[in-house]
């Protein structure tokens, strides 16, 4: 026959809950005397302490083996990307010329990205540097740093500078965008020989309608002189070549397809895995009521 357990009453179990936390009896906190705690603390204290010593340690061997200026791996492409200024999500430039609310963004963040070109910060951080040549400067056994930038002037882009229009066309349905190649530290772009940016139509049949473009530097122009780049941390106050395409009379309330691309001896352009290697297409509406 099951003997039947006898049911705690509520105090019972309130004073065995009070003997678990402190017995006055053996002076146990938790089940465990001063001592006991003692020495469990110590063993973690101990513990813990070597596992924080070996990962310092670690992290410091690592560190060693690195350079503070150059990244030791790189996510390096062969061909270097190519993006433009200014630089909405699906890049699609659409605006409608009698609704300055549709544009003024464009142009506020053309702003944005020209106030380091300015003549004035680039006279006072960069050097005038001679064209047609890379601006090469290696440590030689010594730290070079940091790395002198050459100088790209705000005004080489003429009527895409942002000064004399201050809409950069936007408001005469005759807009700018500016196109940029993305940074490669220690890319030689070019292969020594002079490249450009072209702009134009995706389609042919499209090309009219698109009409004239004008670019800024002339032809498109990238100077040699700008490479190569030495990464963030070592060329300090480096601005990247821009050149500016301008509009002059596309076709009004058409969806316009462009594709700009680098014409350089050692960057391929017709890699279709990447469509931004080498060039970067995009589309532009200017509406007119």
């Amino acid at each position: 026959m099951a003997v039947q357990k006898e049911k705690k009453t509520c105090g019972q179990v309130m004073k065995e809950w009070k003997e678990f936390i402190w017995n006055p009896r053996t002076h146990q906190f938790m089940g465990r005397t001063g001592s006991s705690w003692a020495l469990i603390l110590l063993f973690y204290l101990i513990f813990y302490g070597f596992l924080t010593a070996l990962f310092t340690l670690t992290m410091w061997v690592m560190l060693q083996t690195m350079d503070p200026f150059v990244p030791k791996y790189q996510d390096r492409l062969s061909v270097p990307g190519m993006m433009i200024r200014p630089k909405t999500e699906a890049l699609d430039i659409t605006y409608n010329i009698s609704n300055t609310e549709s544009w003024e963004n464009y142009v506020r963040m053309l702003n944005q990205f020209l106030e380091a070109y300015n003549n004035s910060r680039q006279l006072a951080t960069n050097e005038v540097c001679r064209p047609g040549l890379y601006n090469e400067q290696p440590d030689n056994g010594v730290l070079n740093y940091p790395k002198r930038a050459c100088q790209f002037n705000r005004t080489t882009l003429e009527d895409c500078s942002g000064l004399n229009d201050t809409t950069y066309g936007y408001r005469e349905g005759r807009p700018c965008i500016l196109v940029k190649m993305n940074r490669v530290i220690n890319f030689y772009a070019g292969a020594n020989q002079t490249m450009n940016i072209t702009c134009a139509a995706k389609k042919e049949e499209d090309a009219q309608k698109l009409g004239e473009i004008a670019m800024f530097p002339a032809n498109g122009n990238i100077d040699l002189m700008y490479f190569p780049y030495y990464g963030k941390k070592v060329h300090l106050n480096y601005t990247q070549p821009v050149v500016a395409v301008k509009f002059l009379n596309l076709t009004y309330n058409f969806d316009h397809n462009v594709e700009c691309k680098i014409n350089a001896a050692n960057i391929a352009t017709n890699d279709d895995r990447d469509k931004f290697a080498g060039r970067v297409a995009f589309k532009i509406r200017v509406n007119k009521d």
